[in-house]
C-alpha cells in the first residue's frame, strides 16, 4: 500500500490542532488534535512511499513507534485515505493508460470521494470499463446520455434508434450538425466513440435466442416521442422486466424534464406500475393515452436544449451512480423539472398489486414517500454497507467529526 491523502479533499487547518479535510459539507471532516510533526508527516501522504519507507521517515521525526500505522489506519477508516498503486491488476492497466488517466482524473477524484477503502475508487473506474449500456433513443436527451456515459468511462454504449438526423436534435456533446441527413442510431455511435477515453475492451457477448437484451448492465429509456416521456408504455419494457434487466426512464415532454424510475424489475415499480396506479387515480387516463398516441404528431416538441442537456445529465449521472455500485433516488421516483422554475421535485411511483413485475410483493405500496425513501436507502445499505459504512466509522473515530462547514 502507498497511502495518500485524497487529493481531491482541500486541507485547512481550523486552529493550531485541528485540521480540516474538504470544503464541501457533503465529504468535509476534521481531524484532532493533530500536534505538529503529525501536521508536517500528513504532507508525506503523497503516495509515493509505501508503509516501511514512511515508517523510517516518521522516526527521522521522532514520531513514537507505532504511531505512523495507528495514523494511517485512522485516516483510511474515515475515508480520507487512498491508495496509489491500489485497484488491483485491472487498477495497475489502467494507471498505464496515460492518455485514459488524464481524460478520467477528475472522474477518479469524483469516486474518491464517493468511495471508503483505500484504492476502491480506481477499482470503479477499471469497472466502468467492463460494463455494457444501451441507450434507447437518439434526439436531443438520448445522444448525449450516450455520450456523457461514453465520456465517463463506460466500456460499451450501444445507441438504438429509427430514422435521420434532423437539425432539431443536434446538441452540443450529442450528435453534431453534420450529422443531420445521417441515420441517427449511426451518428450518435460515432458521437459515443468520440467521447470515450481511449479504446474500451470490446464485449464479444450475443443475444440470448429470441431476446434483444445481449447482457446490459443497464437500459436507458430517452425517447424522442413526449408521449412516451410521459406515458411510457409498459409493453416496450416487457422485455427488460422478464430478463431482470435494470432500466432508467428519462425525457423531456412540453418543457418539463423526466428522470426516472429507475426500475429495478421485481423490486421497484416499472412502467407498467406507473400505467396501472394512474388508471386508478383517472379512469380517464387509458383514453387520453389512446388518443394522444394516434393523435396527428407535433412536427416540434417542447424540448429546449438547456432543459434537456440539464435532463440527459442528471440521467447520466443517476444511471452511474446505480453503476458504480450505489442506489439513486431515481429508484422508486420520477424526478421532474419544469421551465422557467426549474425546480426539481419527486414523485413517488409506488408498486402496484396488479402488475405483473413483482415489486409488489416487496410491500412498496404500502410506504409512505418517505418511507419509501428510507427503504431505498435500507436497500442501499445492504448491497452497498462498505460505502455507507464510513459515515458510521467516521462518526466512532475519537477525535474525528463531521465538519460543520
Amino acid at each position: 500500500m502507498h497511502p495518500m491523502v485524497k487529493p481531491a479533499l482541500r486541507r485547512g487547518w481550523r486552529d493550531l490542532n485541528t485540521v480540516q479535510f474538504g470544503l464541501a459539507p457533503a465529504h468535509a471532516l476534521t481531524l484532532g488534535p493533530v500536534d505538529t510533526a503529525t501536521g508536517s508527516f500528513l504532507d508525506l501522504l503523497d503516495g509515493t512511499r509505501g508503509l516501511p519507507l514512511l515508517r523510517e521517515e516518521g522516526r527521522r521525526m521522532d514520531l513514537p513507534d507505532g504511531h505512523v500505522d495507528q495514523l494511517v489506519r485512522r485516516l483510511a477508516r474515515a475515508g480520507l485515505l487512498d491508495d496509489a498503486r491500489g485497484g488491483g491488476a485491472e487498477g495497475t492497466a489502467l494507471r498505464e493508460k496515460k492518455d485514459v488517466m488524464d481524460r478520467l482524473r477528475p472522474d477518479l477524484a469524483s469516486l474518491s470521494l464517493t468511495t471508503s477503502e483505500p484504492g476502491e475508487a480506481i477499482e470503479h473506474l477499471a469497472a466502468r470499463r467492463r460494463l455494457r449500456v444501451q441507450v434507447r433513443g437518439a434526439g436531443r436527451v438520448g445522444a448525449v446520455v450516450a455520450s456523457l456515459l461514453s465520456g465517463a468511462g463506460v466500456g460499451e454504449v450501444d445507441v438504438r434508434d429509427g430514422g435521420v438526423v434532423e437539425p432539431g436534435d443536434v446538441a452540443p456533446g450529442g450528435l453534431p450538425a453534420e450529422a443531420v441527413g445521417e441515420r441517427r442510431d449511426e451518428s450518435a455511435r460515432r458521437s459515443v466513440r468520440r467521447a470515450a477515453p481511449g479504446r474500451p475492451p470490446r464485449r464479444s457477448a450475443r443475444s440470448p435466442a429470441g431476446t434483444d437484451v445481449p447482457g446490459y448492465s443497464l437500459v436507458v429509456l430517452a425517447p424522442r416521442d413526449d408521449v412516451s416521456v410521459h406515458a411510457p408504455a409498459p409493453s416496450e419494457t416487457e422485455s427488460l422486466i422478464a430478463s431482470g434487466t435494470p432500466h432508467l426512464h428519462a425525457g423531456v415532454v412540453e418543457a418539463t424534464g423526466v428522470v426516472g424510475p429507475l426500475v429495478l424489475p421485481g423490486e421497484t415499480a416499472c412502467a407498467g406500475c406507473l400505467h396501472r396506479s394512474r388508471t386508478d387515480r383517472d379512469p380517464a387516463w387509458p383514453r387520453l393515452v389512446a388518443q394522444w398516441h394516434s393523435g396527428t404528431r407535433r412536427a416540434v416538441s417542447a424540448c429546449d436544449l438547456t432543459l434537456a442537456t440539464t435532463v440527459a445529465g442528471l440521467a447520466a449521472a443517476h444511471a452511474l451512480a446505480f453503476l458504480d455500485g450505489t442506489l439513486p433516488s431515481s429508484a422508486g421516483a420520477r424526478w421532474e423539472v419544469s421551465v422557467p422554475a426549474l425546480q426539481w421535485h419527486a414523485r413517488p411511483v409506488w408498486a402496484h398489486p396488479a402488475c405483473p413485475c413483482g415489486a409488489a410483493e416487496k410491500g412498496n405500496e404500502e410506504h409512505t414517500f418517505s418511507e419509501d425513501a428510507e427503504s431505498r436507502a435500507t436497500m442501499a445499505e445492504q448491497r452497498h454497507s462498505k460505502e455507507l459504512r464510513r459515515t458510521a466509522d467516521a462518526a466512532r473515530l475519537s477525535g474525528t467529526w463531521r465538519a460543520h462547514v
